[in-house]
């Protein structure tokens, strides 16, 4: 009896878990890491701020697995999009560097410009790890691809491939005021990637 009362409970925790994990990154980036105060957070997630206290005992602990989960959500979302061997890779590339890197340009607020000093203090380690898992994941794509033939004879690996494109759609998320526009800068940059296979059709 008791075994199935922890195990309904589980659920439940994961859900205001995960309610509370997306409230925050809103407020974060909204506010800011400073700024952002966790009876904001609690509001946004509905929940009382001795309730946030039972899931996070600390800003800090808060942001930490608000960046942990947007990470893995962002990466698994990419991965499964460049795995879909039925689409065409340039459509799997820029979907995958939607995913990855498009969610949150131009929804960071004025006041939070302290969030990249920030997730490098708190959470570097984390995000270079993640960083590798998606070009690793972008060169198997490009590695399974059509592509790969062509760069190959210019002496070109799909790892350098994978490193050139994700630089490329960084310099994008931080200079585009918007996700569509990103969508339509990384869209030219993959379809330059391409170029050579629609030459040689």
């Amino acid at each position: 009896m008791k075994s199935n009362a922890a195990s309904a409970v589980k659920p439940a925790d994961e859900v205001r878990r995960r309610k509370i994990l997306e409230a925050s990154l809103s407020v974060f980036a909204r506010y800011g890491y400073r700024k952002a105060s966790l009876d904001e957070v609690a509001r946004a997630a509905g929940i009382s701020r001795q309730g946030l206290y039972l899931h996070f005992p600390s800003k800090e602990d808060l942001f930490r697995a608000s960046v942990q989960y947007a990470l893995e959500d962002q990466s698994s979302a990419a991965s499964a999009v460049l795995a879909d061997e039925k689409r065409p890779i340039e459509a799997r590339l820029v979907a995958a560097l939607n995913e990855w890197l498009g969610r949150y340009v131009g929804v960071i607020g004025a006041d939070a410009s302290d969030l990249i000093e920030t997730s490098a203090e708190l959470t570097g380690a984390l995000m270079a790890e993640h960083q590798e898992r998606f070009e690793r994941a972008v060169a198997r794509a490009i590695e399974n691809s059509p592509l790969m033939p062509i760069y190959a004879r210019a002496g070109l690996s799909a790892a350098q491939l994978a490193q050139t494109l994700h630089a490329t759609a960084r310099g994008f998320k931080h200079g585009c005021a918007s996700r569509e526009a990103f969508v339509e800068n990384i869209t030219v940059a993959v379809r330059v990637l391409g170029a050579p296979l629609r030459k040689r059709n």
